[in-house]
């Protein structure tokens, strides 16, 4: 007899495979965006996870954030720039979020893709850029957060981060609790001073090479990870919008939760009232901003995550 329940999970779980591969189908991405009325509809549903277009509008939403408490990260959004004119003036972009934040006086790390900055055109390329982003950042007392990438591009990261680890104490690194070698990445970073976050995974990846998503499997390996993290005295940020997951990770760790260093970080339009909840409970916490036109991947990653979301995508077009 077929279960019901299984049936769905696997539909639910082909929806999502879907997301995953068209927010990687640049192809699809380019005929969508020249397309106005595609674009113009796309970018309706984009705007319920995204800070705006500019800096300033970024800025300004989490200004709000922090006005109710949350501290911040702010991220421009883009992924595998293969050109270096491009790198150099999108780093140049990141800059100048640098320098608005600390113009503001903004509790705000600025997050961001190494390949964003030209590490797949050439890593000295992308290594030279993210130093003038941390002395930048150094010098106004942000922390710069790199965030996961696909686990092709893992030793790439990974290898750039500890460079620059080694040169600044504020820079962190991202890891994905999903990649089956995480747990010993996380030994590696944590020979390093910056700051760990801990996301699920949500990159379209085999189960040769990661856990699958929903499994109690990851929510094990992700409550190990949180206590290896917390035991070793690191700052660790908990990023994830699972309310089950969050009650675990309270259940698990209790007090450790509320040490210095330690906080939980939710994106913009996602999990704000499990995020307002924390706050008002004495945990340190903090609001995920994205701005700029290349929300694509970023959007589509956010829906597959929970396949349910598109029907909210389908009632944001209606407005």
């Amino acid at each position: 007899m077929i279960n019901p329940h299984d049936s769905a999970t696997t539909r639910r779980e082909e929806v999502a495979d879907a997301l995953r591969a068209w927010a990687l189908d640049e192809e699809l991405k380019a005929r969508v965006l020249s397309d106005p009325g595609l674009a113009a509809a796309a970018r309706r549903v984009a705007s319920r996870y995204i800070g705006g277009d500019t800096i300033g509008e970024a800025v300004a939403v989490a200004r709000a954030g922090v006005a109710s408490g949350h501290l911040a990260s702010i991220e421009y959004a883009g992924e595998s720039v293969r050109d270096r004119d491009l790198a150099r003036s999108e780093t140049d972009v990141f800059l100048e979020l640098a320098q608005a934040i600390a113009d503001e006086g903004l509790p705000s790390s600025v997050s961001l893709d190494l390949s964003h900055l030209g590490a797949v055109v050439d890593a000295g390329l992308g290594l030279a850029h993210a130093r003038e982003l941390a002395a930048a950042t150094a010098s106004s007392g942000q922390e710069m957060m790199i965030s996961a990438e696909g686990s092709d591009r893992t030793d790439l990261v990974l290898g750039l981060y500890e460079t620059l680890a080694n040169e600044y104490d504020h820079v962190g690194i991202t890891l994905q609790a999903r990649l089956h070698r995480t747990p010993r990445d996380l030994e590696r970073v944590l020979r390093t001073d910056g700051r760990v976050r801990l996301v699920k995974g949500a990159f379209l990846e085999s189960e040769e090479i990661a856990l699958r998503r929903g499994t109690e499997e990851l929510t094990a390996r992700y409550l190990d990870l949180g206590r290896v993290a917390l035991e070793s005295g690191h700052a660790v940020t908990f990023a994830t919008h699972d309310d089950a997951l969050v009650e675990a990770l309270q259940r698990e760790h209790g007090d450790r939760l509320r040490q210095p260093g330690v906080d939980f970080e939710m994106l913009l339009g996602l999990g704000t009232e499990l995020l307002d909840g924390l706050r008002a409970d004495g945990y340190r916490t903090r609001q995920y901003v994205v701005f700029g036109g290349e929300w694509w991947l970023y959007v589509l990653n956010r829906i597959a995550e929970h396949p349910e979301r598109v029907f909210t995508a389908l009632t944001d077009l209606r407005s």
